[in-house]
């Protein structure tokens, strides 16, 4: 699952799953046991995670959300010791060890909670987001569509070859059977 399909909505808990458009807004099914569905109309905010970041103060502005969360997978796997119940002090030694120069100023509690809730969300029901190999050594260890297509041609001609081949043997076999017939 890619941080593209998942989303956060304003004024409700939790994370969403979009699952598709309609004409006045998304359907979002909520990431828990219960998998409620609902119409997300234009009125509602969502926000993708994908297009989420924390604010720092070094050179670039701000880190996307998901190099967070790799960020967090390397260093504590997929369990974390802290939670959304966590002191504010465990929240932010949490967060600096993992971003170290977050702005301090523009980063809240509220969302360092958000992130460790998200994170705690994500590696529960979708463990695999975390495990599977990036998109980067995805596109060099997989073949490619036309690769695949090649593949499927190749093998029509052997799958053919071996029709035949079975089709003589048959005809082999069924030689001796019948000249055994005969003398019967």
């Amino acid at each position: 699952m890619d941080l593209k399909d998942i989303a956060a909505v304003s004024g409700k808990s939790g994370l969403y799953k979009v699952l598709k458009p309609t004409r006045n807004g998304v359907i979002l099914e909520s990431i828990d046991e219960q998998k409620t569905k609902f119409i997300a109309n234009a009125n509602t905010r969502v926000s993708l995670l994908k297009e989420i970041s924390i604010y720092t103060d070094g050179k670039e502005a701000s880190v996307p959300l998901e190099d967070v969360f790799s960020r967090i997978f390397e260093k504590y796997g997929n369990t974390i010791d802290v939670s959304g119940k966590s002191t504010p002090a465990e929240l932010q030694n949490f967060v600096e060890s993992v971003v170290p120069d977050y702005d301090k100023e523009k980063v809240y509690q509220s969302d360092m909670k958000k992130l460790v809730v998200w994170f705690t969300t994500i590696s529960t029901y979708f463990p695999e987001r975390f495990t599977a190999p990036s998109s980067s050594e995805n596109t060099s260890a997989e073949p490619s569509d036309a690769e695949v297509k090649e593949e499927a041609k190749a093998a029509k001609p052997k799958a053919k070859a071996a029709k035949e081949k079975a089709a003589d043997k048959e005809e082999k076999e069924a030689k001796p059977k019948a000249k055994a017939a005969k003398k019967a």
